[in-house]
């Protein structure tokens, strides 16, 4: 089963950016922006920017850590 890493940036000054990952993107997407995903993105409208396909859940899980912690890719992100 394929699973995705993703990277939000919200619609609302200031920007911001959530990674993540999932099974299922567009259900994913949706509970982000219906307020019922993570809670640092509850209350703004997000916008799917960014998505990677992997063949396991581990592969994407370790993605989402790299992404998490390289700051410049997400200020790139922002500022498109």
């Amino acid at each position: 089963m394929a699973a995705f890493v993703y990277v939000l940036v919200s619609r609302a000054e200031p920007k911001r950016t959530y990674v993540g990952w999932t099974l299922d993107l567009e259900r994913r997407l949706e509970q982000h922006n219906a307020g019922t995903g993570a809670r640092t993105t509850r209350g703004a409208a997000w916008l799917l920017v960014y998505a990677e396909r992997y063949r396991t859940r581990n592969a994407a899980m370790r993605r989402e850590v790299f992404l998490k912690r390289d700051k410049a890719f997400r200020k790139l992100l922002r500022e498109a």
